[in-house]
Parts: C-alpha cells; sequence; structure tokens
C-alpha cells in the first residue's frame, strides 16, 4: 500500500510539475484599439438595394433561410463579393479546409479592393495554421482578433488544462454581416462539413439570411464582442513567421482559390437560390425580428440565471405556445429542470416535438452519453422524440449528423441560431441567434421539416414493457430496433463508459 500510495504520489507530483512548467497564458494586457461598425447611412450597393427592398415591403427587415449548404457558403462569397465599406466575421471554429480557404481567399480580394474586414475567432476548436491568421492579418485592411485565446508558447494542452477555469468558457457566435446592411445568422462554422463538401459525411445545418435593421443589430453584438477584454489582436502573439513565409503562403492561398474558382467558388454562388434571389424572382419575407445574445461578460463571470440571456428568452417565449413546438438541437442534455419545464409545456397539451443525434450520428459520443441518461424520462414528459438516421444519406459512408439548432413556436415564430440545449450552451458558452415573428417562414419551415422527418429519423418512444425502441420506415420496411441503431457493440460501450461524465463539463 505504501507503494502504492508513493506511485500515486509521483504520478500527482509530476503532474502539477509538467503544468506548472507547460502552463503559459495569454497576453490580455496587450494594447488595442477599439472600433465599431460603419456607419447604416454609408452609401453603398447594398444601403441602396435595402431602402428599395423596404420601399416595397412592409416589414422593417426580410429573412431568407439558407437551408443548403451550398446555398450558405454561396450567400456568404457573394456578399464578399459585393462589398464596398465592411465585412465583421464571428465565428467559433474555423478549419483550412475546402472550405476555409475559399472563405480566407475571398476576404483577402475583398480587403484588396479596400474593404476594412474584421474577423473575430474563437481559438479552442479553430484549425486553421497561425501561419494562414498571420496572413490575414498582415494584409492592412484586415484586423484578426482571438477570443479567449490560449499561449502559443508551450504545450496547448498543458495551457488548457493549467488554465481550465478561464479556458473552459467560449465564444460560440456565428455571424456574417456586410457593410452593416446585410447579415448572415446560424448554425454554421466555416469548414467542409457544413457546406457539404465533405464526401465522408454532411452536418444538416440551418442559418437565416437577413437585411435591413436587423444586420445593425448583428453589428452591435460583433461590436461588444470585438472590443471586449478577452478579443486578442493577432499580433498580441510573437511571429513565428518571416515577410516571405506571409508572401508564400498569400501565393498558396491565391493558387489554392483559383483552383477552387471553377468547382466550389463557382457552383456555390451559381446555384439556383442564389440566381433566384439576384434576379429577384425569390422574394424576402418581413418581419418583425430582435437579436438575442448572451453578453461577452459571461464568460468571464460566475455562471448564474443572469447571464444565460439566450435560453431565459427563448423559455418566455415557448411558454406562450399554445398548440406546437418544434426543436432541433444536436446535443440535446435537459438535465432535471429542462425535463420539468418540457413536461410543463406538454401537460398545457401543446404538442412538444424535438430532433436530436442518435449514438450513431453524433460527432460527440460523451454528449450522446448526457443525453441518454435523461431520455427516458423526456418521453415519458410528453415529448415527441427523434433521432437522426446516420446513414438516411443512403450509404454507411456518408454519415449525416444534425447540426440545426431551431425551433417553431405555434408555426408563428422561428428562433435560428447557434444555441445547443444543454448544459454548456446554456450556462458556460456565449450564444446567439434571431427569433423572427413570420408565420408564412414559420409554417413553411415546420410543413418542410416534418415531411422530411420520416426519411432521416427515428421516432423513439416506450414498448409495452417500458423500454427504448426505435421506429422508421426505410425503403418502405417498418423497422423497429431496440438497441441504438447503426453503432457496434463497442460505440454503445463507449458511450456507456462516458455516462460517468458530469452533464456539467459536456
Amino acid at each position: 500500500m505504501d507503494k502504492l500510495n508513493r506511485s500515486l504520489a509521483t504520478i500527482l507530483l509530476t503532474t502539477n510539475l509538467l503544468l506548472a512548467a507547460g502552463c503559459a497564458t495569454a497576453p490580455f494586457d496587450y494594447p488595442r484599439e477599439s472600433s465599431v461598425a460603419i456607419n447604416t447611412s454609408e452609401n453603398t450597393a447594398a444601403r441602396r438595394l435595402v431602402e428599395e427592398w423596404k420601399g416595397e415591403n412592409p416589414g422593417p427587415s426580410g429573412f431568407y433561410p439558407l437551408i443548403s449548404g451550398q446555398d450558405a457558403l454561396g450567400a456568404r462569397l457573394r456578399l464578399m463579393d459585393q462589398a464596398e465599406k465592411s465585412i465583421d466575421v464571428q465565428y467559433f471554429l474555423m478549419k483550412g479546409d475546402t472550405a476555409g480557404k475559399v472563405f480566407a481567399g475571398n476576404l483577402l480580394r475583398a480587403a484588396d479592393r479596400g474593404v476594412r474586414v474584421r474577423f473575430l475567432l474563437d481559438d479552442i476548436f479553430t484549425t486553421v495554421a497561425d501561419k494562414e491568421l498571420e496572413l490575414l492579418d498582415a494584409h492592412p485592411n484586415i484586423e484578426i482578433r482571438l477570443h479567449n485565446p490560449m499561449a502559443r508558447r508551450g504545450l496547448s494542452i498543458l495551457n488548457f488544462m493549467g488554465d481550465f477555469r478561464r479556458a473552459n468558457r467560449r465564444m460560440h457566435n456565428k455571424s456574417f454581416t456586410v457593410d452593416n446592411q446585410i447579415t448572415i445568422v446560424g448554425g454554421r462554422n466555416i469548414a467542409d462539413e457544413y457546406f457539404e463538401l465533405n464526401p465522408k459525411g454532411q452536418f444538416m445545418d440551418l442559418d437565416v439570411l437577413g437585411v435591413g435593421p436587423i444586420a445593425a443589430d448583428v453589428s452591435s453584438v460583433f461590436d461588444r464582442f470585438w472590443n471586449h477584454s478577452r478579443s486578442l489582436p493577432m499580433e498580441a502573439f510573437e511571429s513565428q513567421f518571416s515577410e516571405e513565409d506571409l508572401k508564400r503562403a498569400r501565393r498558396e492561398v491565391d493558387a489554392a482559390v483559383r483552383a477552387s474558382s471553377e468547382s466550389v467558388y463557382s457552383e456555390a454562388i451559381n446555384t439556383t437560390l442564389m440566381r433566384d434571389l439576384a434576379d429577384g424572382r425569390t422574394k424576402l419575407v418581413s418581419a418583425e425580428a430582435e437579436v438575442i445574445t448572451d453578453e461577452p461578460d459571461k464568460l468571464t463571470s460566475d455562471i448564474s440565471d443572469e447571464h444565460m440571456v439566450v435560453v431565459r428568452r427563448l423559455a418566455e417565449e415557448i411558454m406562450t405556445a399554445t398548440s406546437e413546438v418544434i426543436v432541433f438541437t444536436p446535443y440535446f442534455v435537459p438535465e432535471k429542470d429542462g425535463i420539468e419545464f418540457w413536461r410543463s409545456i406538454a401537460d398545457k397539451g401543446v404538442r412538444v416535438l424535438i430532433v436530436t443525434n442518435s449514438l450513431a450520428s453524433n460527432n460527440h459520443t460523451a454528449v450522446h452519453s448526457g443525453y441518454s441518461r435523461h431520455r427516458k424520462k423526456i418521453i415519458e414528459a410528453g415529448v415527441e422524440l427523434y433521432e437522426v438516421r446516420a446513414n438516411a444519406m443512403g450509404s454507411d459512408s456518408d454519415l449525416l449528423t444534425l447540426h440545426t439548432k431551431g425551433m417553431i413556436i405555434d408555426r408563428r415564430s422561428t428562433f435560428i441560431g447557434s444555441l445547443n440545449l444543454d448544459p454548456r450552451s446554456i450556462k458556460v458558452n456565449s450564444e446567439m441567434g434571431m427569433l423572427i415573428a413570420n408565420e408564412d417562414m414559420a409554417e413553411a419551415l415546420a410543413k418542410g421539416a416534418l415531411a422530411r422527418l420520416p426519411d432521416i429519423a427515428y421516432r423513439v418512444d416506450l414498448d409495452e414493457r417500458g423500454k427504448l425502441r426505435w421506429r422508421a420506415t426505410i425503403d418502405g420496411i417498418d423497422v423497429v430496433e431496440n438497441k441504438e441503431p447503426l453503432t457496434s457493440r463497442f460505440r454503445r460501450f463507449q458511450a456507456f463508459l462516458l455516462r460517468i461524465v458530469p452533464d456539467s463539463v459536456l
């Protein structure tokens, strides 16, 4: 026993020494200049377009949902091409894949025309190399800031573990705004899987395009995060690259953009929806809407109800429902309070339908393990529960994953944003989205979703013995599963072991 105790003590001492030696902090005292969005009165083509639209439509702002990944990428690229004064970009992650390269290349081309670009990225899951970020930041019209970044000295994992209390708090917001007149908000990050470019799998996601005053509301949120003390300019970190390195990186980006200009770029900006929007054949819906956001101070404060702005506002809206609430959430860990909340809505006679990922379609097994603890109770609370079928694309190699974060309430209002219904989104991260009051949009999205649901999801309910079962009709055949569908024994065992992870750290 003494030998065991000495061994454990040695392990703990070694771990502490590694953390102490490897842990470095980001230079949050680095000086930076505040900046704000351009004035909405700036004479730009976007402003003239919006003013013309407002003259023909009753609502203050116009909206269109971006369901297809290609449409979502095409909208961003077209807006970059048309930007004249400013582009403000805020994302949780960006990858150095095809989508990332085309996105970065178009930002550079816009900056070459004199457009001011402000790009705010969360740091933890962004995999773009610092060299590429420095390349963007080196452009005189582009500034990159990293939100709540890790230090660049030492081992990143040790820096993260040594400063876990701070590093665990992440900016999950996603927005893209051009000339303070047109904006895109939703669930997508900048990577291939969000834009139907990953041949091994696809994320089913949702953004919304907004024009008019709503864009200025999104810009106001962006400014608050951009100017926050946790948003550090890229130059705060000592550059590891020479001028020649950056020139070479620019040539590589330009070459990558040219190589994809006849495929990814041209296909994205020339989808049917993009052409129809440009030619006026597809109309935006007029609506009152509000931008709902957590404040950046949520990430620097102790967890409390007052900082959970997004989920509290949505709860208020849901409690006004009289007939139906449809929810899409990739990660669903309701905990006891969430189960009682949904029970109270269902007990009023309101239909509650929640769509989330199955174990096979979930890209975070630990989160699914947290969800599975509550699955039976949420069904008993009166919720209609559906889980996405991983092979709904038609092939076991084409994995379908739900990433949509949205709600449709009484087919009169729609929320589209970044919020997952799990403890991390609700309590730990910052989130944002739009609540849009338009019956036509809500009705169209609800009908489309419910019509597609039998083709992409299992209905999860309880059999006569009170056991979970998964039901679907696949290729005209009724299928009933009594264990997690499309999963291996090892995957199920892994999920079982991870059930020991507390909901609070998922």
